[in-house]
Protein backbone atom coordinates (compact mmCIF):
# COMPACT_ATOMS: atom_id res chain seq x y z
CA UNK A 1 0.00 0.00 0.00
CA UNK A 2 1.04 3.28 -1.05
CA UNK A 3 2.72 5.13 2.20
CA UNK A 4 0.34 8.40 2.75
CA UNK A 5 1.72 11.89 3.88
CA UNK A 6 1.06 11.61 7.51
CA UNK A 7 2.48 8.24 7.89
CA UNK A 8 5.69 9.45 5.75
CA UNK A 9 6.17 12.25 8.02
CA UNK A 10 6.59 10.73 10.70
CA UNK A 11 8.96 7.86 9.73
CA UNK A 12 11.08 11.24 8.70
CA UNK A 13 11.04 12.57 11.75
CA UNK A 14 12.19 9.20 13.23
CA UNK A 15 14.82 8.92 11.02
CA UNK A 16 15.76 12.51 11.82
CA UNK A 17 16.10 11.47 15.73
CA UNK A 18 17.91 8.98 15.20
CA UNK A 19 20.39 10.71 13.07
CA UNK A 20 19.71 9.51 9.36
CA UNK A 21 18.50 12.12 7.99
CA UNK A 22 19.13 16.15 7.88
CA UNK A 23 17.01 18.03 10.12
CA UNK A 24 17.13 20.59 7.25
CA UNK A 25 15.99 18.49 4.77
CA UNK A 26 12.78 17.37 7.06
CA UNK A 27 11.86 20.94 7.55
CA UNK A 28 11.87 21.55 4.07
CA UNK A 29 9.29 18.55 3.12
CA UNK A 30 7.40 19.52 5.96
CA UNK A 31 6.78 22.83 4.77
CA UNK A 32 5.90 21.61 1.13
CA UNK A 33 3.49 19.32 2.04
CA UNK A 34 1.80 22.14 4.27
CA UNK A 35 2.71 21.58 7.78
CA UNK A 36 4.37 24.33 9.48
CA UNK A 37 7.35 25.18 11.48
CA UNK A 38 5.80 24.77 14.87
CA UNK A 39 4.45 21.29 13.93
CA UNK A 40 7.55 20.36 11.87
CA UNK A 41 9.39 21.27 14.86
CA UNK A 42 7.03 19.42 17.24
CA UNK A 43 6.75 16.10 15.28
CA UNK A 44 10.88 16.05 15.87
CA UNK A 45 9.78 17.11 19.40
CA UNK A 46 11.41 19.98 19.81
CA UNK A 47 9.78 23.68 19.85
CA UNK A 48 10.52 26.17 16.80
CA UNK A 49 13.02 28.57 17.96
CA UNK A 50 11.80 32.58 17.85
CA UNK A 51 13.72 35.74 16.35
CA UNK A 52 15.69 36.93 18.91
CA UNK A 53 17.76 40.06 19.16
CA UNK A 54 21.26 41.34 20.82
CA UNK A 55 19.53 44.92 20.77
CA UNK A 56 16.11 46.22 19.57
CA UNK A 57 15.46 47.09 15.91
CA UNK A 58 15.69 50.41 15.34
CA UNK A 59 13.30 52.56 12.39
CA UNK A 60 14.39 54.61 9.55
CA UNK A 61 17.36 55.00 7.41
CA UNK A 62 17.91 54.03 3.37
CA UNK A 63 19.60 50.76 2.91
CA UNK A 64 22.34 51.17 -0.06
CA UNK A 65 23.14 47.98 -1.83
CA UNK A 66 25.72 47.39 -4.72
CA UNK A 67 24.12 45.25 -7.21
CA UNK A 68 23.49 45.33 -11.09
CA UNK A 69 20.37 46.87 -12.11
CA UNK A 70 18.56 44.69 -14.83
CA UNK A 71 15.31 45.13 -16.85
CA UNK A 72 12.32 43.92 -14.44
CA UNK A 73 9.97 44.23 -17.35
CA UNK A 74 8.22 40.88 -16.25
CA UNK A 75 8.53 38.39 -13.07
CA UNK A 76 7.87 35.57 -14.63
CA UNK A 77 10.44 35.84 -17.20
CA UNK A 78 13.18 36.88 -14.99
CA UNK A 79 16.86 34.60 -15.51
CA UNK A 80 18.79 36.13 -12.77
CA UNK A 81 17.67 37.04 -9.09
CA UNK A 82 19.00 40.62 -9.33
CA UNK A 83 15.88 41.63 -11.34
CA UNK A 84 13.73 39.81 -8.51
CA UNK A 85 16.04 41.91 -5.53
CA UNK A 86 14.47 44.62 -6.98
CA UNK A 87 10.80 43.92 -7.98
CA UNK A 88 10.53 41.60 -4.45
CA UNK A 89 10.36 44.54 -2.01
CA UNK A 90 7.39 45.48 -3.80
CA UNK A 91 5.60 42.60 -5.08
CA UNK A 92 5.41 39.16 -3.23
CA UNK A 93 4.86 35.48 -4.13
CA UNK A 94 2.59 32.94 -2.78
CA UNK A 95 5.07 31.14 -0.89
CA UNK A 96 8.88 31.98 0.32
CA UNK A 97 11.72 29.81 0.11
CA UNK A 98 13.47 30.57 3.53
CA UNK A 99 17.02 30.70 4.28
CA UNK A 100 16.48 27.52 6.40
CA UNK A 101 14.98 25.69 3.15
CA UNK A 102 11.43 25.66 4.65
CA UNK A 103 8.45 27.01 2.85
CA UNK A 104 6.34 29.96 4.40
CA UNK A 105 3.40 31.37 3.84
CA UNK A 106 3.60 34.84 1.81
CA UNK A 107 0.19 35.90 -0.29
CA UNK A 108 -0.79 32.21 0.45
CA UNK A 109 -1.65 31.30 4.15
CA UNK A 110 -1.80 27.76 3.92
CA UNK A 111 -1.76 24.58 1.61
CA UNK A 112 -2.67 21.32 1.59
CA UNK A 113 -1.63 18.71 -0.95
CA UNK A 114 -3.02 15.37 -1.71
CA UNK A 115 -1.30 11.96 -1.27
CA UNK A 116 -1.25 11.37 -4.87
CA UNK A 117 0.37 15.36 -5.11
CA UNK A 118 -2.16 15.61 -8.04
CA UNK A 119 -4.22 17.98 -5.76
CA UNK A 120 -3.48 21.19 -4.20
CA UNK A 121 -5.64 23.37 -2.10
CA UNK A 122 -3.91 26.64 -1.30
CA UNK A 123 -5.71 29.10 1.32
CA UNK A 124 -5.49 32.99 0.13
CA UNK A 125 -4.31 35.66 2.57
CA UNK A 126 -7.28 37.84 3.69
CA UNK A 127 -5.43 41.30 4.38
CA UNK A 128 -3.22 41.59 1.50
CA UNK A 129 -4.01 44.70 0.00
CA UNK A 130 -2.48 46.09 -3.59
CA UNK A 131 -0.14 49.38 -2.92
CA UNK A 132 -3.18 50.97 -5.75
CA UNK A 133 -5.84 50.22 -2.81
CA UNK A 134 -7.31 46.84 -4.47
CA UNK A 135 -7.83 43.97 -2.28
CA UNK A 136 -6.01 40.83 -2.90
CA UNK A 137 -7.93 38.28 -3.69
CA UNK A 138 -8.23 34.53 -5.35
CA UNK A 139 -9.10 35.71 -8.08
CA UNK A 140 -5.59 37.56 -8.08
CA UNK A 141 -4.04 33.75 -7.31
CA UNK A 142 -5.57 31.78 -10.30
CA UNK A 143 -4.94 35.37 -12.81
CA UNK A 144 -1.22 34.81 -11.42
CA UNK A 145 -1.02 31.38 -11.86
CA UNK A 146 -2.71 30.75 -15.27
CA UNK A 147 -0.24 33.60 -16.43
CA UNK A 148 2.85 31.50 -15.30
CA UNK A 149 1.40 28.77 -16.99
CA UNK A 150 1.55 30.31 -19.97
CA UNK A 151 4.11 28.39 -22.50
CA UNK A 152 3.69 30.78 -25.49
CA UNK A 153 5.17 34.06 -23.37
CA UNK A 154 8.69 34.36 -24.62
CA UNK A 155 11.37 34.03 -21.45
CA UNK A 156 8.70 32.31 -19.29
CA UNK A 157 11.01 30.28 -17.16
CA UNK A 158 7.86 29.63 -15.00
CA UNK A 159 5.76 27.72 -17.70
CA UNK A 160 8.43 24.70 -17.09
CA UNK A 161 7.74 24.56 -13.61
CA UNK A 162 3.87 24.58 -13.75
CA UNK A 163 3.90 22.29 -17.07
CA UNK A 164 1.08 19.74 -14.64
CA UNK A 165 -1.40 22.29 -14.99
CA UNK A 166 -1.46 21.80 -19.02
CA UNK A 167 -2.82 18.91 -20.54
CA UNK A 168 -0.69 17.28 -23.19
CA UNK A 169 0.81 19.56 -25.93
CA UNK A 170 -1.51 22.42 -24.39
CA UNK A 171 0.57 25.88 -23.88
CA UNK A 172 -2.10 26.97 -21.33
CA UNK A 173 -3.40 25.95 -18.06
CA UNK A 174 -6.25 23.72 -18.68
CA UNK A 175 -10.02 25.25 -17.79
CA UNK A 176 -10.31 22.85 -14.72
CA UNK A 177 -6.60 22.64 -13.63
CA UNK A 178 -6.62 26.22 -11.77
CA UNK A 179 -10.11 26.47 -9.56
CA UNK A 180 -11.52 29.49 -7.55
CA UNK A 181 -13.41 27.53 -4.87
CA UNK A 182 -14.45 30.50 -2.86
CA UNK A 183 -13.09 34.09 -2.17
CA UNK A 184 -10.31 32.18 0.34
CA UNK A 185 -9.78 28.76 -1.61
CA UNK A 186 -7.79 28.12 -4.77
CA UNK A 187 -7.50 24.07 -5.77
CA UNK A 188 -5.33 22.79 -8.61
CA UNK A 189 -5.52 20.15 -10.52
CA UNK A 190 -2.70 18.68 -11.81
CA UNK A 191 -2.63 16.27 -15.07
CA UNK A 192 0.86 14.08 -13.65
CA UNK A 193 1.88 14.39 -9.88
CA UNK A 194 4.38 17.15 -9.21
CA UNK A 195 5.83 17.68 -5.58
CA UNK A 196 7.64 20.79 -6.82
CA UNK A 197 4.96 22.89 -6.99
CA UNK A 198 5.24 24.71 -4.00
CA UNK A 199 8.97 25.41 -4.11
CA UNK A 200 8.36 26.56 -7.43
CA UNK A 201 5.90 29.01 -5.78
CA UNK A 202 9.03 29.81 -4.25
CA UNK A 203 11.58 30.49 -7.20
CA UNK A 204 12.55 34.02 -7.92
CA UNK A 205 10.29 34.26 -10.92
CA UNK A 206 7.04 33.55 -9.02
CA UNK A 207 6.21 37.17 -7.90
CA UNK A 208 2.70 38.39 -8.57
CA UNK A 209 1.56 40.91 -10.70
CA UNK A 210 -1.84 43.26 -10.17
CA UNK A 211 -4.65 41.91 -13.03
CA UNK A 212 -3.80 45.41 -14.73
CA UNK A 213 -0.77 44.26 -15.39
CA UNK A 214 0.45 45.16 -18.93
CA UNK A 215 4.15 44.10 -19.20
CA UNK A 216 6.09 47.06 -17.91
CA UNK A 217 6.93 46.96 -14.14
CA UNK A 218 8.59 49.58 -13.72
CA UNK A 219 6.45 51.80 -15.40
CA UNK A 220 3.19 50.29 -13.31
CA UNK A 221 4.77 49.50 -10.24
CA UNK A 222 1.62 48.00 -8.45
CA UNK A 223 2.52 45.09 -5.89
CA UNK A 224 1.19 44.09 -2.14
CA UNK A 225 5.02 43.79 -0.62
CA UNK A 226 6.36 46.71 2.38
CA UNK A 227 7.93 49.10 0.44
CA UNK A 228 7.26 51.18 -2.81
CA UNK A 229 9.15 51.88 -6.19
CA UNK A 230 10.04 55.17 -6.51
CA UNK A 231 12.89 55.61 -9.32
CA UNK A 232 14.14 53.31 -11.46
CA UNK A 233 16.96 53.22 -13.71
CA UNK A 234 18.68 49.88 -15.88
CA UNK A 235 22.38 49.93 -15.45
CA UNK A 236 22.02 53.29 -12.35
CA UNK A 237 20.14 52.47 -9.25
CA UNK A 238 16.86 51.53 -8.14
CA UNK A 239 15.20 53.34 -5.27
CA UNK A 240 12.47 52.20 -2.91
CA UNK A 241 10.44 53.51 0.21
CA UNK A 242 8.45 52.41 2.85
CA UNK A 243 4.63 51.87 1.73
CA UNK A 244 2.86 55.05 2.65
CA UNK A 245 -0.45 53.70 3.04
CA UNK A 246 0.44 51.40 5.62
CA UNK A 247 -1.27 48.40 4.35
CA UNK A 248 0.90 45.60 3.86
CA UNK A 249 -0.10 42.70 5.60
CA UNK A 250 2.88 42.01 7.45
CA UNK A 251 3.40 45.02 9.48
CA UNK A 252 5.86 48.58 8.88
CA UNK A 253 8.97 47.71 7.40
CA UNK A 254 11.75 49.21 9.79
CA UNK A 255 13.84 51.08 6.59
CA UNK A 256 12.66 54.11 5.57
CA UNK A 257 14.28 53.18 2.08
CA UNK A 258 16.21 51.13 -0.39
CA UNK A 259 18.88 52.19 -3.18
CA UNK A 260 20.41 49.44 -5.43
CA UNK A 261 23.41 51.14 -6.97
CA UNK A 262 24.53 49.44 -9.87
CA UNK A 263 28.53 49.29 -9.85
CA UNK A 264 29.23 46.67 -12.58
CA UNK A 265 31.07 43.65 -12.01
CA UNK A 266 34.44 44.30 -11.07
CA UNK A 267 34.59 43.97 -7.27
CA UNK A 268 36.79 46.49 -6.69
CA UNK A 269 34.43 49.28 -7.84
CA UNK A 270 32.64 48.02 -4.73
CA UNK A 271 36.09 47.81 -2.49
CA UNK A 272 35.91 51.63 -3.54
CA UNK A 273 32.16 52.05 -2.78
CA UNK A 274 32.29 50.37 0.83
CA UNK A 275 35.34 51.97 1.43
CA UNK A 276 33.94 55.27 0.26
CA UNK A 277 30.75 54.50 2.47
CA UNK A 278 28.53 54.89 -0.59
CA UNK A 279 26.86 51.42 0.30
CA UNK A 280 26.13 49.15 2.80
CA UNK A 281 26.44 45.97 1.52
CA UNK A 282 26.69 44.19 -1.66
CA UNK A 283 24.92 41.61 -3.85
CA UNK A 284 27.57 39.22 -3.99
CA UNK A 285 31.37 38.65 -3.34
CA UNK A 286 33.36 36.98 -5.82
CA UNK A 287 35.65 34.16 -4.49
CA UNK A 288 39.20 35.98 -5.78
CA UNK A 289 37.55 39.15 -3.56
CA UNK A 290 36.73 37.59 -0.26
CA UNK A 291 40.30 37.75 1.20
CA UNK A 292 40.11 41.65 0.52
CA UNK A 293 36.75 42.35 1.99
CA UNK A 294 37.41 40.63 4.55
CA UNK A 295 40.52 42.85 5.38
CA UNK A 296 38.44 45.38 5.30
CA UNK A 297 36.53 44.66 8.36
CA UNK A 298 33.51 43.98 6.67
CA UNK A 299 31.15 41.04 7.85
CA UNK A 300 30.96 37.79 5.85
CA UNK A 301 27.67 36.27 5.41
CA UNK A 302 27.29 33.11 3.39
CA UNK A 303 24.51 30.42 2.54
CA UNK A 304 24.46 26.72 2.18
CA UNK A 305 23.79 26.43 -1.18
CA UNK A 306 23.41 24.11 -4.63
CA UNK A 307 25.13 27.11 -6.74
CA UNK A 308 27.39 25.96 -9.79
CA UNK A 309 28.39 27.05 -12.96
CA UNK A 310 28.65 24.44 -15.94
CA UNK A 311 30.59 24.88 -19.28
CA UNK A 312 27.93 24.10 -21.09
CA UNK A 313 28.05 22.28 -25.26
CA UNK A 314 24.14 22.93 -27.19
CA UNK A 315 23.73 19.72 -29.02
CA UNK A 316 21.69 21.55 -31.50
CA UNK A 317 24.80 23.27 -32.43
CA UNK A 318 27.82 21.74 -34.36
CA UNK A 319 30.25 20.00 -33.84
CA UNK A 320 28.74 19.39 -30.25
CA UNK A 321 26.12 17.30 -31.82
CA UNK A 322 28.81 14.61 -31.94
CA UNK A 323 28.33 12.82 -28.39
CA UNK A 324 31.77 11.39 -28.76
CA UNK A 325 33.42 14.92 -28.66
CA UNK A 326 31.12 15.92 -25.47
CA UNK A 327 32.48 13.29 -23.41
CA UNK A 328 35.91 13.89 -24.63
CA UNK A 329 35.39 17.33 -23.45
CA UNK A 330 34.52 15.67 -20.03
CA UNK A 331 37.73 13.56 -19.71
CA UNK A 332 39.89 16.28 -20.38
CA UNK A 333 38.92 18.73 -17.30
CA UNK A 334 40.06 18.60 -13.84
CA UNK A 335 37.36 19.25 -12.24
CA UNK A 336 39.12 19.74 -8.90
CA UNK A 337 41.55 21.84 -10.24
CA UNK A 338 38.38 23.94 -11.65
CA UNK A 339 37.58 24.39 -7.77
CA UNK A 340 40.72 25.55 -6.68
CA UNK A 341 41.51 27.83 -10.19
CA UNK A 342 38.16 29.48 -10.84
CA UNK A 343 36.91 30.32 -7.08
CA UNK A 344 40.19 29.60 -4.68
CA UNK A 345 38.97 26.18 -3.21
CA UNK A 346 35.74 27.78 -1.79
CA UNK A 347 33.51 25.06 -2.16
CA UNK A 348 33.08 21.36 -3.17
CA UNK A 349 33.90 19.47 -6.45
CA UNK A 350 31.04 17.86 -8.64
CA UNK A 351 30.21 14.88 -10.68
CA UNK A 352 28.71 16.54 -13.73
CA UNK A 353 25.08 15.90 -12.96
CA UNK A 354 23.83 19.01 -11.46
CA UNK A 355 22.62 17.11 -8.11
CA UNK A 356 24.26 18.29 -5.31
CA UNK A 357 24.68 16.79 -1.79
CA UNK A 358 22.35 19.63 -0.47
CA UNK A 359 19.69 17.85 -2.35
CA UNK A 360 17.61 15.51 -0.59
CA UNK A 361 17.30 12.76 -3.22
CA UNK A 362 20.89 13.19 -4.18
CA UNK A 363 22.54 10.09 -4.97
CA UNK A 364 26.28 9.36 -5.19
CA UNK A 365 26.95 8.78 -8.67
CA UNK A 366 31.10 9.53 -9.48
CA UNK A 367 31.75 10.87 -12.55
CA UNK A 368 34.11 8.77 -15.03
CA UNK A 369 37.79 9.71 -13.72
CA UNK A 370 39.89 12.60 -15.73
CA UNK A 371 41.88 11.67 -18.46
CA UNK A 372 43.49 13.61 -20.80
CA UNK A 373 45.28 10.86 -23.08
CA UNK A 374 41.70 9.29 -23.25
CA UNK A 375 39.97 12.39 -24.27
CA UNK A 376 42.71 13.11 -27.20
CA UNK A 377 41.71 9.52 -28.51
CA UNK A 378 38.32 9.78 -28.39
CA UNK A 379 38.49 13.61 -29.69
CA UNK A 380 40.29 12.18 -32.72
CA UNK A 381 37.54 9.03 -32.87
CA UNK A 382 34.96 11.79 -33.06
CA UNK A 383 36.87 13.25 -36.23
CA UNK A 384 37.16 16.92 -34.72
CA UNK A 385 40.90 16.74 -33.83
CA UNK A 386 41.52 19.79 -36.80
CA UNK A 387 38.19 21.85 -35.45
CA UNK A 388 38.17 25.13 -33.22
CA UNK A 389 36.34 25.20 -30.02
CA UNK A 390 35.36 28.28 -29.06
CA UNK A 391 34.76 28.56 -25.61
CA UNK A 392 32.16 31.93 -24.72
CA UNK A 393 32.12 33.70 -21.15
CA UNK A 394 31.35 36.60 -19.67
CA UNK A 395 34.23 38.85 -19.48
CA UNK A 396 35.30 39.32 -15.96
CA UNK A 397 34.60 37.24 -12.50
CA UNK A 398 34.25 33.20 -11.90
CA UNK A 399 32.75 32.30 -15.29
CA UNK A 400 35.90 34.12 -16.76
CA UNK A 401 38.07 32.10 -14.98
CA UNK A 402 36.36 29.06 -15.06
CA UNK A 403 36.35 29.22 -18.89
CA UNK A 404 39.72 30.04 -18.67
CA UNK A 405 40.76 26.87 -16.74
CA UNK A 406 38.76 24.66 -18.63
CA UNK A 407 40.17 26.12 -21.93
CA UNK A 408 43.84 25.84 -20.72
CA UNK A 409 43.15 22.05 -20.00
CA UNK A 410 41.34 21.01 -23.05
CA UNK A 411 44.80 22.93 -25.04
CA UNK A 412 46.85 20.83 -23.11
CA UNK A 413 44.90 17.43 -23.89
CA UNK A 414 45.51 18.42 -27.30
CA UNK A 415 42.42 20.74 -28.53
CA UNK A 416 41.99 23.51 -30.65
CA UNK A 417 40.49 25.67 -28.41
CA UNK A 418 39.44 29.56 -29.26
CA UNK A 419 38.45 31.95 -25.60
CA UNK A 420 35.58 34.60 -26.50
CA UNK A 421 34.83 36.93 -23.60
CA UNK A 422 31.73 39.87 -23.75
CA UNK A 423 31.00 42.01 -22.05
CA UNK A 424 27.63 41.09 -19.42
CA UNK A 425 24.70 43.08 -21.49
CA UNK A 426 26.17 41.59 -24.47
CA UNK A 427 26.26 37.74 -23.31
CA UNK A 428 23.50 37.59 -21.17
CA UNK A 429 21.43 38.79 -24.04
CA UNK A 430 21.92 35.63 -25.51
CA UNK A 431 23.32 33.17 -23.16
CA UNK A 432 21.27 29.90 -24.36
CA UNK A 433 22.04 29.92 -27.89
CA UNK A 434 25.79 30.00 -27.49
CA UNK A 435 27.81 26.91 -28.37
CA UNK A 436 30.27 26.45 -25.91
CA UNK A 437 29.94 28.63 -22.92
CA UNK A 438 30.05 28.71 -18.94
CA UNK A 439 27.16 29.91 -16.91
CA UNK A 440 26.33 30.27 -13.56
CA UNK A 441 23.53 28.48 -11.87
CA UNK A 442 21.52 29.26 -8.39
CA UNK A 443 20.37 26.44 -6.42
CA UNK A 444 16.94 25.40 -5.79
CA UNK A 445 15.41 23.37 -2.81
CA UNK A 446 15.15 20.17 -5.00
CA UNK A 447 17.31 17.96 -7.66
CA UNK A 448 13.91 17.42 -9.90
CA UNK A 449 13.49 21.30 -9.78
CA UNK A 450 16.68 21.58 -11.05
CA UNK A 451 16.41 19.06 -13.85
CA UNK A 452 12.73 20.31 -14.47
CA UNK A 453 13.64 23.66 -15.29
CA UNK A 454 17.42 23.20 -17.10
CA UNK A 455 17.29 19.58 -19.03
CA UNK A 456 14.11 18.68 -19.62
CA UNK A 457 13.31 18.51 -23.49
CA UNK A 458 12.17 22.23 -25.02
CA UNK A 459 12.31 23.84 -21.96
CA UNK A 460 13.15 27.82 -22.36
CA UNK A 461 16.28 27.35 -19.77
CA UNK A 462 17.66 24.40 -21.64
CA UNK A 463 20.84 25.77 -22.42
CA UNK A 464 22.34 22.55 -23.62
CA UNK A 465 19.57 21.61 -25.75
CA UNK A 466 19.75 18.19 -23.88
CA UNK A 467 16.52 16.17 -25.35
CA UNK A 468 16.07 12.51 -23.47
CA UNK A 469 12.41 10.91 -24.11
CA UNK A 470 13.69 8.48 -21.34
CA UNK A 471 14.91 10.90 -19.07
CA UNK A 472 11.63 13.11 -19.48
CA UNK A 473 9.83 10.30 -18.38
CA UNK A 474 11.79 9.02 -15.52
CA UNK A 475 11.57 12.60 -14.15
CA UNK A 476 7.98 13.08 -14.48
CA UNK A 477 7.80 10.08 -12.59
CA UNK A 478 10.52 10.92 -9.92
CA UNK A 479 8.67 14.33 -9.58
CA UNK A 480 5.76 12.35 -8.12
CA UNK A 481 7.13 10.83 -5.24
CA UNK A 482 7.51 12.65 -1.91
CA UNK A 483 9.68 10.62 -0.33
CA UNK A 484 13.64 11.38 -0.74
CA UNK A 485 14.90 8.00 0.10
CA UNK A 486 12.43 6.32 -2.33
CA UNK A 487 13.30 9.36 -5.44
CA UNK A 488 16.75 8.80 -4.77
CA UNK A 489 17.15 5.24 -6.62
CA UNK A 490 15.28 7.37 -9.80
CA UNK A 491 17.72 10.13 -9.41
CA UNK A 492 20.84 7.88 -9.64
CA UNK A 493 19.70 6.50 -13.22
CA UNK A 494 18.55 10.48 -14.08
CA UNK A 495 22.08 11.28 -12.97
CA UNK A 496 24.01 8.97 -14.88
CA UNK A 497 22.15 9.87 -17.98
CA UNK A 498 22.80 13.50 -17.66
CA UNK A 499 26.83 12.28 -17.04
CA UNK A 500 26.68 10.50 -19.88
CA UNK A 501 25.40 12.51 -22.34
CA UNK A 502 28.17 14.80 -22.03
CA UNK A 503 26.13 18.23 -22.15
CA UNK A 504 28.34 19.48 -19.24
CA UNK A 505 31.40 20.19 -17.30
CA UNK A 506 30.01 21.12 -13.68
CA UNK A 507 33.17 20.84 -11.48
CA UNK A 508 32.19 22.39 -8.32
CA UNK A 509 29.16 23.82 -5.62
CA UNK A 510 30.41 26.55 -4.21
CA UNK A 511 29.59 28.81 -1.20
CA UNK A 512 27.73 31.80 -1.99
CA UNK A 513 29.08 35.10 -0.20
CA UNK A 514 28.25 38.63 0.51
CA UNK A 515 29.70 41.08 2.95
CA UNK A 516 28.09 44.20 4.87
CA UNK A 517 29.16 46.65 7.05
CA UNK A 518 28.47 46.60 10.94
CA UNK A 519 25.37 49.19 10.50
CA UNK A 520 23.16 46.09 8.67
CA UNK A 521 21.11 44.01 11.33
CA UNK A 522 18.54 40.96 10.68
CA UNK A 523 19.87 40.21 7.37
CA UNK A 524 20.28 36.52 6.49
CA UNK A 525 22.12 35.07 3.11
CA UNK A 526 20.02 32.84 1.02
CA UNK A 527 20.77 29.89 -0.83
CA UNK A 528 19.91 31.86 -4.24
CA UNK A 529 21.02 35.33 -3.30
CA UNK A 530 17.38 36.45 -2.60
CA UNK A 531 16.93 39.60 -0.38
CA UNK A 532 14.20 39.49 1.78
CA UNK A 533 14.72 42.97 3.45
CA UNK A 534 11.35 43.65 5.59
CA UNK A 535 13.19 42.83 8.93
CA UNK A 536 16.50 44.21 8.08
CA UNK A 537 17.51 47.37 9.80
CA UNK A 538 19.87 50.33 10.30
CA UNK A 539 22.01 50.46 13.72
CA UNK A 540 22.88 54.00 13.93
Amino acid sequence: MKEDRKSLLRRLARSVNAGQLDRREFMALGSILGMSAAASYGALGLVAPTAAYAQEPQKGGVLRIGQQILDINDPRTYDWPQKSNVARQFCEPLVRWEADGSFTPSLLTAWEVSDDAKTYTLKVRQDAVWNNGDPFTADDVVFNIRRMADSTAEGNSMAARLGALREGDATEAAEGAVVKVDEETVQLNLFRPDISLIPSFGDYPALCVHQSFAGQLQDAPIGTGGFELVEFDIGGSAVLKRREDGKWWGGEVYLDGIEFIDLGNDDSAFAAAFDDGIIDMNDETQSNSEELFDAMGLNRAVALTATTAVARMNVNQPPFDDKTLRNAVQRAVDNALCLELAINGLGTVAENHHVAPVHPEYADVPRPPYDPELARQMLEESGHAGTTLELISIDDGELKDFADTVGAQLRDAGFDIERSVLPGASFWNNWTKYPFSTTSWGGRPLGVQVYAVAYKSGEGWNESGHSNPEFDAKLDEALGIFDPDARRPLMAELEKMLQDSGVIVQAYWRELAMHHTDAVMGYVRHPLREMHLEKVWLNS
